[in-house]
């Protein structure tokens, strides 16, 4: 089957070079033709990922093509404005699949709204809103190294697509002939039609707006002196984070220049995520070098935002998202309570494997602290339910342990716009008042304790990882360990019975043990890799990690 499928490609006029020559180059190799062929990219909650090119296992126009039909056929029955808005991000063939995206929306007779410009994914959900769209589509791969590219659907709220919209789309995906299947016109023909528009600049100017509304203490920053490093880690941040830093009045910014401008190669940083030291390398130095209060990186779709901060002793220390989300939630707290905008009844946000320290910091804030899925969908879906019942006003703020931060209901996934904005505010307030990030923080685990989040990713490559994941998944349901190293565990979570967690279902498992400590296991669903999340309290860091290391030595035989 696969082979006739090679064979097809081979003989369809592709409209790509690349895929023609790659074709070519790998005529007699039955592995790569099957690594290529035997499956397609599966469309689920998150889209589409994977690397580019030839086959129905790669990105290219062609999946895109198809995909796009899916989404076509589940908007035809919406509808509403019949509206799709559309934006894509620095990658390798980024301009090309937002192109043939809109192409056949535009021969479905849907009408699009596409930038014209790379932008964000926090843009990308604020235009569907802006425009009453019944769906957005963002073309990026994330974090992902260069040779990715991806799909993000989202649904008419701004939010990545739902379960069940997800499963109508995948199920027309599939109806759908990967070469012929998809209506299609040419991008020049749609808009001649009038059915393809660029997203106008009243558009743009109001997701600056709302991102601005959002300041804890407006003004702040023009008098703070804040000396800032920043990286866009060449994707989409540049213009909109410097232009709302610039707008609040931090003007002593140093961009990486190696990293400034779109590069989809991502030649300084192979792998373009925030989370990780080795694409914040080229920040650190020249952050060491200037001096600087603080350096800042977004990932390419500007959806995460990293960092590092400023030590007494004149270093630079990594602050994880865990410890990030833990500092907003008690900057916007404390400001929004001193400058009494603090709503009523006040409600955050954060999925279930982030940090406990959140909990405390809500707690003596006298803030509701809500707990998700992993996904900002599900912390879209809690504004969502907060608007329906006229208190989305109560929202504060959101966030997750990846990086991810939302202050604010304009938008309903992560925003790097706004993390960068607020964690600016923040570092220029403690500046002001002759503290720091770094003493922050120490004040946090002071008075609450010292909480260590930390995260093991193993990956199971090639066609057989996925199965493989599976597997090790059913038998920590079937048979759960008593114990993790010389810690006994209390208690056992399965988030795939909704009826015991009050959350939807979901392929995670929670062990809690004797202790207090915590580990959590959670593939993924787009990618071949399971992560393992722990949390350790220890009266300090040495104990907390020491604690970490026995648990990970323990669970690494059951990932091998």
């Amino acid at each position: 089957m696969y082979l006739d499928d090679y064979k097809r490609w081979s003989e369809f006029d592709l409209q790509d070079p690349d895929l023609n020559a790659e074709l070519n180059s790998i005529e007699g190799d039955d592995e790569a033709i099957k690594d290529r062929f035997a499956i397609a990219l599966a469309f689920g909650t998150a889209g589409l990922r994977g690397t580019l090119g030839a086959g129905t296992n790669r990105m290219n126009i062609w999946v895109v093509r198809q995909a796009t039909q899916g989404v076509a056929s589940w908007v035809l029955t919406q509808g509403g404005t019949q509206t799709v808005a559309i934006s894509y991000d620095s990658r390798l063939k980024g301009w090309n699949f937002a192109r043939d995206a809109a192409g056949v929306l535009a021969a479905n007779g849907i009408n699009v709204r596409i930038y014209d410009e790379l932008m964000p994914v926090p843009a990308l959900s604020f235009a569907t809103r802006y425009y009453n769209c019944n769906a957005g589509i963002m073309i990026t791969a994330s974090h992902n190294p260069a040779k990715y590219n991806g799909f993000k659907a989202y649904g008419p709220d701004g939010c990545q697509m739902t379960d069940d919209a997800a499963a109508i789309v995948y199920d027309a995906i599939q109806k759908t002939d990967v070469l012929t299947g998809a209506k299609y016109m040419s991008f020049a023909e749609g808009v001649e039609k009038g059915l393809i528009k660029f997203v106008g600049d009243d558009c743009k100017e109001a997701l600056y707006e709302a991102i601005e509304a959002r300041q804890v203490r407006p003004g702040l920053c023009k008098t703070a002196g804040l000396k800032l490093v920043y990286s866009p880690l060449n994707g989409t941040g540049l213009v909109p984070v410097t232009r709302v830093l610039k707008d609040m009045g931090i003007t002593d910014i140093t961009i990486v220049k190696e990293q400034e401008y779109p590069n989809g190669y991502f030649t300084t940083c192979p792998y373009p995520n925030p989370e990780i030291f080795e694409a914040l390398r080229k920040g650190l130095e020249l952050a060491k070098e200037v001096g600087a209060d603080l350096m800042l990186a977004t990932d390419p779709d500007a959806d995460r935002v990293g960092i590092a901060m400023k030590c007494p002793d004149g270093s630079y220390e990594l602050v994880s998202g865990n410890e990030m989300g833990v500092l907003l939630l008690d900057y916007i707290c404390a400001g929004r309570i001193e400058k009494g905008t603090m709503p009523k009844n006040p409600v955050a946000v954060m999925s279930i494997v982030s940090t406990p320290l959140a909990a405390k910091v809500a707690e003596h804030y006298g803030v509701e602290l809500r707990q998700t899925l992993t996904g900002f969908k599900w912390i879209g879906d809690q504004i969502a339910q907060l608007e329906a019942a006229g208190e989305v006003d109560r929202f504060i703020f959101g966030f997750e342990e990846s990086y991810g931060y939302l202050a604010g209901p304009y938008v309903r996934d992560k925003d790097a716009i706004i993390g960068s904005m607020l964690i600016c505010e923040m570092a220029a307030y403690y500046r002001s008042i002759g503290s720091s990030i770094k003493q922050r923080l120490e004040e946090l685990y002071a008075q609450y304790g010292r909480y260590l989040n930390k995260i093991d990713t193993v990956e199971f490559p090639g066609l057989s990882g996925m199965d493989k994941m599976a597997g090790i998944m059913k038998d920590l349901r079937e048979n759960p360990p008593k114990a993790f190293g010389s810690k006994a565990v209390a208690s056992v979570t399965d988030y795939a019975k909704p009826e015991t967690t009050g959350l939807p279902k979901a392929n995670v498992l929670s062990f809690v043990l004797e202790d207090g400590a915590k580990v959590m296991v959670r593939p993924s669903g787009t990618e071949p890799k399971i992560k393992a999340y722990y949390t350790t309290l220890g009266k300090d860091l040495d104990a907390a990690l020491a604690e970490k290391d026995e648990l990970s030595a323990a669970i690494k035989p059951i990932f091998s």
